[in-house]
């Protein structure tokens, strides 16, 4: 199951103040995980997410994620728009030929 967003940024936001705090990154995600009652590696992800949207660590966005998702979805209908004008021999298209 999903967790809701707002305890999400909870926990990354804790995350983040621990090591600000404390000066130190190991153990904290685990701890704050516990404190929570989340999975140590769920949060893990989501700290490393929250790291890369905000520049702290390179990879793909959220943003990006999603531009990606919705334009292989798009190019998804278009593969399959096509099929079906290649197949369709007998169509209106090819009445004007």
């Amino acid at each position: 199951h999903r967790c809701p967003a707002e305890l999400r940024e909870r926990a990354v936001r804790m995350v983040f103040e621990t090591i600000e705090q404390r000066k130190e990154r190991y153990g904290v995600v685990t701890r704050v995980a516990h404190q929570l009652g989340i999975g140590t590696e769920s949060l893990r992800g989501w700290v490393r997410q929250a790291e890369i949207d905000g520049g702290r660590r390179s990879g793909v966005t959220t943003a990006d994620q999603r531009r990606i998702a919705e334009l292989e979805r798009e190019n998804r209908e278009l593969r399959r728009a096509n099929e079906i004008l290649k197949t369709d021999r007998c169509g209106p298209l090819r009445t004007f030929q």
